[in-house]
């Protein structure tokens, strides 16, 4: 009997329970160790060779895992997730109790009364941080308070109207929040650890992006330990910060290790899906049919053909995506940092990104994993890729020309 492929089948309960932990992890935007040192790397640890090295830098809590450390004279690619998740942060604390928040990249009215988490330092200990949990997003109270037009839907819900409901009663409303220690610009998180969904193979919760970039990463790092590691190329496994508010950390790394390739590993969006987007007509990406590969901005055609050429032979299903001048992922990173690098970025769709609802299939994801594994391994049996990267870029003046009369040859090709 064939044994069925890897990334066609569902996902095993132990490798999903890691997806979530790390998807779980409470890193906001600047404050992402709970990701990259709480839960992954005592991961990493569980599996890398004892050669692997681990990076950490002075301004951000990003890391690399590196498979030849020292070894600046080999080839080197960089996967590139990224830890910091959007978040809400406190902006005022009212006399009547509520704490006014602001709604970073998240749409107003998706935030209404979702339960979520503060993190607050604490004013007599600076450095040390305490979390709230009971708390909600509101803005209206209740429908009887609404404007009419928030109520026909002519009107939506004013960023500046959001405050986070703590219950608070009594006298003092605003000394009892202030006692607690609670202060301008402490982060608010979303709280719904990823589920699997109701159909086949879905998964739902906060946080996808990109908590599901950072376990790609990892478990293309554990594959390629356990298929005995890269032998002729140097693997970055990076782990950024500050994605979310204009990819500062991917650029950093990029930046310092200088890698020869760098690949981007974000989410995209099932733009089938999408509600309302039809006269768009956006590129059909959609959940359930396999990874995602960018072309255009500053891809390289040539690490993307090698991509593709992985995902072909191991029968992985992809679907290509397309960018203009910018890909908006960390795959803009090197050209960011002004390194050299050949660089690409890899996702998978999913729906409803930056809600509390983010939803995706398990086999894009491990349609990923494995393709990068494969092109991984496949890279490191290549001879000389520092010549062969600089010298086999796509010559469009060197194209096989076709015509009408071509298909008969195509067909021929393909046994039809």
């Amino acid at each position: 009997m064939t044994k069925a492929n890897p990334w066609s089948t569902p996902m095993p309960d132990e490798q999903f329970d890691i997806m979530r932990d790390i998807i779980a992890a409470p890193s906001p935007v600047g404050l992402e160790s709970a990701m990259t040192l709480g839960v992954l790397q005592p991961y990493f640890d569980s599996f890398m060779p004892s050669n692997w090295e681990m990076h950490q830098f002075v301004g951000n809590a990003g890391v690399v895992w590196d498979s030849h450390p020292g070894e600046d004279d080999r080839f080197s690619v960089m996967l590139v997730g990224h830890a910091d998740k959007i978040r809400m942060q406190v902006r005022k604390i009212g006399s009547d109790g509520k704490i006014y928040v602001n709604s970073d990249s998240f749409l107003p009215c998706t935030l209404i009364g979702h339960e979520v988490t503060v993190f607050s330092e604490n004013p007599e200990e600076p450095g040390a941080y305490r979390s709230l949990k009971g708390g909600t997003i509101e803005a209206m109270g209740a429908i009887h308070f609404s404007d009419p037009a928030q109520r026909t839907g002519d009107k939506g819900i004013r960023p500046n109207s959001l405050y986070l409901d703590l219950q608070i009663h009594g006298d003092n409303k605003a000394d009892q929040i202030k006692r607690l220690g609670l202060k301008p610009g402490d982060p608010i998180l979303l709280d719904r650890p990823i589920k699997r969904g109701f159909s086949p193979d879905t998964f739902y919760g906060a946080y996808l992006d990109n908590g599901l970039g950072c376990f790609v990463t990892a478990e293309v790092a554990r594959l390629v330990a356990e298929a005995g590691d890269t032998k002729n190329i140097r693997v970055l496994y990076a782990v950024a910060s500050h994605e979310e508010i204009g990819r500062f950390g991917s650029r950093v790394l990029a930046g310092e290790m200088a890698p020869d390739v760098l690949i981007a590993i974000d989410v995209n969006h099932d733009y089938v899906a999408a509600p309302g987007i039809g006269d768009r007509n956006m590129q059909p990406l959609e959940m359930g049919k396999g990874f995602t590969l960018t072309t255009g901005a500053i891809v390289s055609e040539q690490l993307n053909a090698r991509i593709k050429k992985a995902a072909i032979s191991e029968g992985i299903p992809m679907q290509i995506d397309v960018s203009g001048r910018d890909t908006g992922t960390d795959g803009m990173a090197s050209v960011l940092a002004s390194v050299d690098s050949a660089a690409t970025s890899i996702g998978f769709p999913t729906r409803n990104m930056h809600t509390i609802s983010e939803s995706g299939h398990t086999g894009d994801v491990l349609a990923a994993i494995h393709v990068l594994k494969s092109a991984l391994l496949a890279m490191d049996q290549e001879e000389d890729l520092h010549h062969a990267f600089r010298t086999s870029h796509p010559r469009l003046d060197q194209t096989e020309t076709l015509s009408h009369q071509g298909f008969a040859k195509l067909d021929k090709k393909k046994g039809k």
